[in-house]
């Protein structure tokens, strides 16, 4: 797993092959996420929620360019402690890595972010409800942005606050924000 740009930029991360449970963005798609954000946002002042965390890559991502603090959700032991060990070689210090259930946290928590990324695994039943649960919650700032990873299966655009997607063959990203389309 490669770093695409910022500080930590080319940095390569060995994933252990003994984690069966994760599916890492591709690198192609990541470069593609990044390549559309940095069109939306200021890194620099970012407070970021990666949920599902899996290898961490999303979130490295981010505080190589720079995000001001990282919370990081993952329920996988062996996939926390890689976050975890991975964020001490790079000397990420301004990141939050919590061993939980990633919709525990959602009805749990009381702050709100400016950027949440969202990777579950695809065969995940209620991947339908992530975007509701973030709304519902409040755990986006009125101008953040909130982008949930799925396969083609799943469609969002119907939904008031997805603005638009993007499709990388299997892997598709939806944009929302923090206000619903029709919104004055």
């Amino acid at each position: 797993m490669r770093i695409v740009s910022g500080s930590l930029g080319g940095l390569f991360l060995q994933v252990p092959n003994d984690m069966p449970h994760t599916r890492p963005t591709t690198q192609v798609a990541k470069e593609g996420l990044f390549n559309i954000l940095n069109n939306y946002i200021d890194f620099s002042d970012l407070s970021t929620l990666d949920l599902f965390g899996g290898t961490g890559s999303i979130s490295y991502e981010l505080a190589s360019r720079g995000a001001k603090h990282l919370t990081i959700i993952e329920k996988d032991p062996k996939m926390n402690a890689f976050i975890k060990k991975s964020i001490d070689q790079m000397h990420i210090k301004n990141a939050t890595v919590m061993l939980m259930d990633v919709f525990q946290y959602l009805k749990t928590c009381k702050q709100q972010f400016d950027f949440i990324f969202a990777g579950p695994p695809y065969a995940l039943e209620q991947i339908e409800d992530i975007p509701n649960q973030i709304i519902q919650y409040n755990l986006l700032h009125t101008e953040g942005i909130f982008v949930l990873e799925h396969t083609p299966k799943n469609n969002f655009l119907n939904h008031t606050h997805c603005r638009f997607q993007r499709n990388y063959g299997t892997t598709v990203f939806s944009f929302f924000l923090g206000t619903p389309k029709n919104h004055t």
